[in-house]
């Protein structure tokens, strides 16, 4: 575990005071924690998420979790494909009676997606009184469910021998501090050299679950912690979090931008869709779906130049970086959406350099808070910023008078 890292471990239910200075705006601790989409699937952090809707197509493919006794070995061997046997059989209650077939179904299969339900009741692998039924039907007290398949193998992802930094770690839940480079899961022109590769080599226990139990995911060059989950219970309990925002995550960045300026948009409300015509970036646009930004702490480190505490109230791609952009102050670094306006005047020669050569977004996701699925406890990592920030920061602050008026 990364000694420069830190976990808190709070009483259950105690709320975290996320407040870190007199300028963050006063609001009540859940605005500060993540909204992901519907009962969708994995979901993204700013810079590169996966939106719910990415893994719940994945997740109607979920597998379910694999005990000892389900395989033949006792160890799993990375890489290696094990299909899952279902048979399960659920008596309708007095409670549930009047239900629809679907919603029963996935109340008392709740290891499994509403998709992936409604899917077995329509091909005939979950029986009402044996036999094959529509979702809407109503069911009666003493019904019976019963539901028997086979899950397909979810992923076929290689372990690699890849160093991780693991700065959290119990039975259900890892969370990992991603460097600058390193792509989170294996997808077009990146089918190795992934996080995930690297979680298939570290917990082959995991090649059973979707993204080898990843919840949300940050863009290739930003830095930062990923919350994981060891188990399908947890996984699935943790992307719900994600969803009703027990989940939060803060950012820290450098931008183009003076203080004063910065402040007048502690919150960000634009909503975000992907460009029509550059369909690898995301902008503003009315018809995008729902995105807030909040700037919880602004730190000036030159006249044009602040590092900002950054806390997401929704999830979506390259969030930060678009909303910044939008509103005239990208990140220093970010090729895609700052382009030349990351030069502002009054620099010096080194310090422009080290804007010109910055070779990533200044982008670094610092603190995660998530309510624990098993015991219940709140739990908050956090990771400091990666030197190449420091250096940055540094360069851009040297001479500067601290002396300034909040």
């Amino acid at each position: 575990m990364n000694n420069n890292a830190m976990t808190t471990h709070l009483p259950p239910n105690q709320t975290l005071d996320t407040d870190s200075s007199a300028q963050e705006s006063p609001m009540p601790n859940n605005v500060l924690k993540n909204d992901e989409p519907d009962n969708q699937a994995m979901i993204d952090e700013d810079t590169d998420a996966l939106d719910h809707d990415d893994l719940l197509e994945e997740d109607s493919d979920i597998d379910d979790e694999i005990d000892d006794s389900d395989i033949e070995d006792d160890v799993p061997v990375a890489g290696q494909a094990v299909p899952v046997v279902v048979d399960m059989t659920h008596i309708v209650t007095e409670d549930e009676s009047g239900l629809r077939i679907d919603k029963v179904a996935s109340q008392v299969f709740s290891d499994f997606s509403r998709v992936q339900v409604q899917g077995w009741i329509t091909d005939g692998s979950l029986l009402y009184n044996g036999s094959v039924q529509r979702p809407k039907v109503r069911v009666k007290a003493n019904d019976v469910l019963h539901l028997s398949t086979t899950l397909q193998q979810h992923s076929e992802d290689q372990p690699e021998n890849i160093d991780i930094d693991v700065v959290y770690e119990d039975d259900d839940v890892l969370v990992i501090n991603k460097p600058v480079g390193m792509v989170v899961h294996p997808g077009a022109g990146n089918q190795t050299g992934t996080l995930v590769n690297a979680l298939l080599y570290h917990y082959p226990q995991q090649h059973h679950l979707p993204r080898a139990g990843l919840v949300h995911r940050i863009d290739k060059d930003t830095s930062g912690l990923l919350l994981i989950g060891k188990t399908k219970p947890a996984q699935m309990a943790l992307m719900e979090q994600l969803k009703d925002k027990s989940v939060y995550r803060h950012y820290q960045c450098v931008v183009a931008g003076d203080a004063a300026s910065l402040l007048r948009h502690r919150r960000i409300d634009a909503p975000i869709g992907r460009h029509r015509t550059q369909r690898t970036k995301m902008t503003v646009m009315t018809a995008g779906r729902e995105a807030v930004t909040h700037l919880l702490n602004v730190t000036p480190l030159n006249e044009n130049y602040c590092l900002l505490d950054v806390g997401l109230e929704t999830g979506r791609t390259h969030q930060i970086r678009v909303h910044l952009s939008h509103v005239t102050y990208p990140l220093v670094g970010d090729r895609v959406y700052g382009g030349r306006r990351q030069l502002r005047s009054g620099l010096t020669e080194a310090q422009r350099q080290a804007i010109s050569n910055f070779p990533r977004q200044a982008l670094h996701a610092y603190t995660l808070g998530f309510v624990h699925p098993t015991t219940g406890e709140d739990i908050e990592v956090t990771t400091p910023l990666p030197e190449d920030m420091q250096q940055l920061i540094a360069v851009l602050s040297d001479g500067y008078d601290d002396e300034y008026d909040k």
